[in-house]
């Protein structure tokens, strides 16, 4: 049986290479932030093109294993009650808020220029879609995402058992700490040695775009543009870093699931994780929503670009197209020190069918689902 993925990858990175373990300072004593840094990685995770010499080719291994039959069974007592809980939304009254800002936490982002944008009113999820909701959603339709279809998904280093880092010879050039793990799906969070039995309850992952827009239009919702999904971060308050104000522990306490501690090398969980945590776990913003920050990334419905106009704008809802998908909040593995993008304005982007380990969603509505 072999022991090694298949696998042929060409990452996006300064020099467009593939990096082998031993040859990129993937021995955690080497993987020192460079100066100036200001990315854990997460907008190199791309399967398809975006960048010059971007590339990851599909397998043809068979997709990660499902669950059993009897794990996916469910009654319809059970599943009522699970729709029931999509539809627990919040009312965002619509109106004026100054979009991102003037003093770019990462520049090269797009942060900036901070303009007035106006939004109408609408729902918004009140916590990121579970691994309960997205379980409920494939039992009821069949639905494959695109990591189970291409055999594999991105994994940060630092929770992969032992067995499986392994029998991995590859990385990405640029961030070393992720890497391509066989078998990682939204079932198995860490390859196929892991699973959610205990994580229901915690935001769904290694679902791409197309896996958020499957479910929003399932569950009759849809992705957030970036205007709403920031007007919505903001919780009413005016021009600043995060969903509660501008101090990131106040009064010691925790409000989002972040990276403490030496990144990438040490995460000593400060804040009661080391990974994601169940949803609702810190407190909500002034608009009663959970997780805006930290915990998983989010995608929005806006193509990415970095360019943006200083005129009012109505309703914005970003390039009519594009090579990304603008992604908001941050993760558990965001640390000022090399990826500042736990505020409101902060964003990145990904391919629309790249998936990886810190990547979620939420839906919207322009009516109460």
């Amino acid at each position: 049986m072999a022991r090694y993925l298949a696998l042929v990858f060409i990452f996006l990175s300064a020099n467009g290479v593939v990096c082998l373990h031993g040859s990129c300072g993937a021995e955690h004593g080497q993987l020192t932030a460079p100066e100036g840094a200001a990315s854990c990685g997460c907008d190199k995770l791309k399967r398809a093109g975006g960048g010059a010499g971007a590339e990851v080719k599909t397998l043809t291994v068979d997709p990660a294993v499902k669950y059993s039959t009897e794990a996916n069974e469910r009654t319809s007592e059970v599943q009522e009650h699970e729709k029931q809980i999509h539809s627990q939304m919040v009312w965002i009254s619509g109106g004026e808020f100054l979009m991102g800002t003037d003093d770019p936490g990462i520049p090269a982002d797009g942060e900036g220029p901070q303009r007035w944008v106006h939004v109408d009113s609408f729902y918004m999820d009140i916590q990121e879609v579970t691994n309960r909701h997205f379980q409920s959603f494939t039992s009821s339709t069949g639905y494959v995402t695109e990591a189970e279809k291409f055999g594999d998904s991105f994994v940060f280093e630092g929770i992969l058992s032992e067995p499986v880092k392994s029998q991995i010879t590859q990385a990405v050039a640029a961030a070393p700490w992720w890497l391509p793990v066989k078998g990682a799906s939204w079932r198995h969070p860490e390859g196929p040695d892991s699973n959610i039995t205990d994580r229901l309850d915690h935001p769904v992952l290694h679902v791409s775009w197309a896996d958020a827009v499957a479910y929003c239009s399932w569950a009759n919702k849809r992705l957030p543009t970036e205007a709403e999904w920031e007007f919505a971060c903001r919780g009413g308050l005016k021009d600043r870093l995060y969903p509660w104000g501008n101090k990131l522990n106040p009064k010691g306490q925790h409000y989002a699931n972040l990276w403490q501690g030496d990144f990438p090398t040490h995460n000593s969980g400060e804040d009661g994780y080391v990974k994601t945590s169940p949803v609702m776990s810190f407190p909500a913003n002034g608009f009663g929503l959970y997780d805006m920050v930290g915990n998983a990334w989010e995608w929005t419905s806006d193509w990415w670009t970095v360019h943006h106009t200083t005129d009012q704008q109505n309703n914005p809802v970003g390039p009519p197209s594009g090579t990304d998908k603008v992604k908001k909040g941050g993760s558990y593995m965001c640390h000022k020190s090399y990826c500042y993008r736990y505020r409101c304005a902060a964003r990145s982007q990904n391919t629309p069918d790249s998936s990886a380990s810190n990547l979620g969603f939420r839906c919207v509505s322009q009516e109460q689902r």
